[in-house]
């Protein structure tokens, strides 16, 4: 009973920080602020995910999570090299 109330207590923080982090999405003040914080948005979703595995005490979510871990590492690698370089796919301009 205990375990749940903390749950779901943990579960509203979560939720919390997100808002937050949709506000820095639209307001950033910059691109890159805006790449972390849709970066934070897929920890963020990760972890909700968890708490949410964890409270239905059912492990069939954790490819869920994989998928989500991996899909945010390669749009922040993406968003990354898009600032970095201005294009994501380079191609050979010469031919």
């Amino acid at each position: 009973m205990m375990l749940e109330t903390i749950l779901f207590i943990a579960l509203g923080g979560v939720f919390l920080s997100m808002l937050g982090l949709f506000y820095r999405v639209i307001k950033g003040p910059s691109v890159a602020d805006r790449v972390i914080a849709l970066d934070s948005i897929g920890i963020s979703l990760i972890s909700v995910v968890g708490l949410v595995s964890i409270i239905l005490r059912t492990s069939d979510y954790l490819e869920v999570i994989l998928l989500i871990g991996i899909l945010a590492f390669i749009g922040t690698v993406a968003f990354s090299k898009f600032i970095e370089k201005g294009e994501i796919i380079e191609r050979d301009r010469n031919q």
